[in-house]
């Protein structure tokens, strides 16, 4: 079964790399169009190939050792993301976190742009990373990911989104899924993470951001003319409306371990924000599922990669261990790359550093480099073209923020 779950993994990483040509298959060929256009999203990857586990599972160990592998696995993480994108994405959380930029910036697309880019993903600290992405995608999307910008200025800035986030949830203990593996077991706390990490990381981040945003500069002064002031045109939400979806927006993330508490929580945020529809727009409740469902699977197939990663990792010395980390980051989720540096015996200080930071260094490779990659891609993919993100195209729009966030915490 190892073997099986090493190649299943194998062929759901070719998937996520082919997913674009599925689109273009689904054009080309409009009546199997619905199979095709499921096969190429990329949410859908690792929940289909999980699923496949799962029922080759059950005839080669038995329907009971298949049924008892899935239950035994935690998925904690994609219940959370799941909600915390839900209630992030909500009309009046939107609306508060707008105006504060819009006031901030005082109305220059250019400045708005970049505090969708820095300061949001350094935000991430605080209210988490899965809920930083989901602003600053839907903050950015009608600014940047539109008609009319060029594809690979869309690649680049969704490299740099998809870094900063990875590398700006550092600056505290809990934020980051890939700190939050290892904080307990090494002892890890908010103010070791700011002085190690933080400020590190938001150099990085305020670097790649004034870069990004340079290059986009042309397009970002005709932007705001047609989709970007979209949202100016409704009525604003009252005040009281978007504090109370602050709240529950807080609650979830102190509650963000216990899914029993978070989730009935969230069941009173879905009554909320019916009994007040005229302060709210639709919830993004099937892009925020389909994103579960893609970490669900995730945790599914990635269990089983742990025969061979582990040893790869141990036998890394502190230096090939960082830039080993940022390769395998591209592979595999990097909470479970640091989740198996947590269980390496008499790891040392050093080589503790340089797990985790070339595990966030390179989040923002692949879509399953971290966990909210998935949900960016939900939120933004409408904005490239084929409405489809290729995984190459991400790749190398990436490479170079992933170069200054890796260099950065090299000092």
């Amino acid at each position: 079964m190892q073997s099986i779950g090493a190649l299943l993994f194998a062929l759901a990483l070719l998937h996520t790399f082919s997913a674009k040509s599925f689109e273009r298959l689904a054009h080309r060929y409009p009546r199997h169009g619905g199979l095709l256009h499921l096969l190429g999203e990329v949410e859908v990857v690792f929940g289909f190939w999980a699923m496949v586990l799962l029922v080759v599972m059950a005839f080669v160990a038995g329907p009971q050792n298949a049924i008892a592998y899935a239950e035994t696995q935690q998925y904690t993480e994609p219940l959370f993301v799941f909600v915390v994108m839900v209630v992030a994405a909500s009309r009046p959380v939107l609306d508060f976190v707008q105006r504060l930029v819009d006031l901030l910036a005082g109305g220059r697309p250019l400045l708005q742009a970049w505090m969708g880019l820095a300061l949001v993903p350094l935000i991430g600290s605080l209210i988490t990373e899965p809920a930083a992405m989901t602003l600053a995608a839907l903050m950015l999307a009608p600014q940047i990911f539109r008609n009319g910008v060029p594809e690979w200025h869309k690649y680049a800035a969704l490299g740099v989104l998809f870094v900063n986030v990875s590398i700006g949830g550092t600056l505290t203990a809990y934020a980051a899924p890939p700190v939050l593996m290892v904080a307990a077991t090494w002892q890890w706390d908010s103010a070791f993470m700011a002085a190690n990490f933080g400020w590190k990381a938001t150099l990085a981040v305020l670097v790649n951001a004034s870069a990004v945003t340079w290059l986009l500069r042309e397009h970002l002064r005709s932007g705001p003319g047609s989709d970007a002031q979209a949202p100016a045109t409704r009525a604003p939400t009252p005040l009281w409306t978007s504090l109370i979806h602050l709240a529950f927006l807080a609650a979830v993330v102190v509650l963000a371990h216990h899914p029993v508490l978070f989730l009935g929580l969230f069941l009173f945020f879905l009554g909320f924000t019916s009994a007040y529809p005229q302060h709210q727009s639709p919830l993004i409740l099937k892009e925020a599922l389909l994103v579960g469902f893609f970490l669900a699977g995730l945790v599914v197939l990635g269990s089983m990669q742990q025969w061979w990663l582990q040893p790869i990792v141990e036998s890394l010395q502190p230096m090939a261990l960082f830039f080993g980390a940022l390769g395998l980051t591209a592979i595999t989720d990097n909470a479970a790359l640091t989740y198996l540096g947590s269980l390496i015996d008499g790891i040392s200080p050093q080589a503790q550093y340089m797990l985790v930071a070339g595990a966030v260094a390179g989040g923002g490779l692949t879509v399953i480099a971290n966990a909210p990659n998935p949900a960016g891609i939900a939120l933004l993919r409408k904005g490239f073209r084929d409405e489809s993100i290729g995984a190459l195209g991400l790749l190398a729009g990436a490479l170079a923020p992933t170069a200054v966030a890796a260099l950065a915490f090299f000092l």
